[in-house]
């Protein structure tokens, strides 16, 4: 029998309760909360148990963490898409749930993250995942949610402002530390990157970053002016994805020919007057 909105309300809400206790590393108890729901909107144990893995699978395709020990389930209904959606609307303390960089102090174990290597290609993704990931892409504008939410954006490029002059103070470069830039916050947002930062031996490094909470396939939108800078200075110009960011934040870097790594679709135009 189809899940109705009331109980996909019910389920998708449990599930958060769970979610923000685990990104806080608080204890919560899944059997104790499948009872309960059990009780609420009368559904087996089981089926209960398997919508949980459907959450987990929105959940990535939007770009959110969610509850590793259940893995996602890529056979959900758009219907539970949209309980998902209600609920990160309604509760807007949820967007408070990152990763406190506010005060760091520019130690190198405070913000260090993992760089490993860009994602490989969409081919190898099961056939279902891949399915539903451009769907549910296409259906809530995954990139746009994303791109709106500044708390998100302005903590990744915190953290990376604070990692690159981290990185250089151990590598005996104070002198480019101090040169090391928050252009998007101090000077203009748009300038086509985010943070000017230095190599070690002295090469300029104009980084545009992009942040997810979620997966590392997560869509992102870059902007013409972002494009014109990587051709122009693709020597100098790269691009940092942060992901897992609520988590423990891990990234990729990707250099200029961006279509190397990734499709690159136009989402508006300009309309002029005749």
């Amino acid at each position: 029998m189809p899940w109705t909105s009331a109980e996909n309300d019910q389920i998708v809400a449990d599930y958060f309760e769970m979610l923000k206790a685990d990104i806080a590393g608080r204890y919560y108890n899944k059997a104790e909360h499948n009872r309960n729901l059990q009780e609420r909107i009368n559904r087996e144990r089981g089926a209960i148990e398997y919508k949980h893995q459907n959450i987990s699978a929105v959940l990535m395709t939007l770009g959110e963490p969610w509850i590793p020990g259940y893995k996602p389930a890529f056979n959900f209904q758009m219907s539970l898409v949209d309980a998902v959606l209600r609920w990160l609307s309604d509760d807007k303390e949820y967007l408070h749930t990152l990763p406190d960089v506010s005060n760091v102090t520019g130690v190198r174990d405070t913000v260090e993250f993992q760089v490993g290597p860009p994602p490989t290609p969409s081919s190898q993704l099961a056939r279902e995942e891949f399915k539903k990931t451009r769907e549910v892409t296409r259906y809530c504008d995954v990139a746009g949610r994303i791109e709106r939410n500044r708390i998100l954006g302005n903590a990744g490029e915190e953290r990376v402002f604070s990692y690159e002059m981290a990185t250089l103070m151990a590598a005996d470069r104070y002198d480019l530390a101090e040169q090391v830039r928050w252009v998007s916050r101090d000077e203009s947002d748009g300038a086509g990157y985010d943070i000017a930062s230095f190599s070690p031996d002295g090469k300029p490094r104009l980084i545009e970053v992009k942040t997810t909470n979620g997966w590392e396939r997560t869509p992102f939108y870059i902007t013409r002016n972002e494009l014109a800078v990587a051709e122009r200075k693709p020597d100098e110009w790269q691009l940092l994805r942060l992901w897992n960011f609520a988590r423990a934040p891990r990234a990729f870097e990707l250099h200029p020919p961006l279509d190397r790594y990734v499709s690159l679709d136009a989402t508006s135009y300009q309309a002029s007057f005749l």
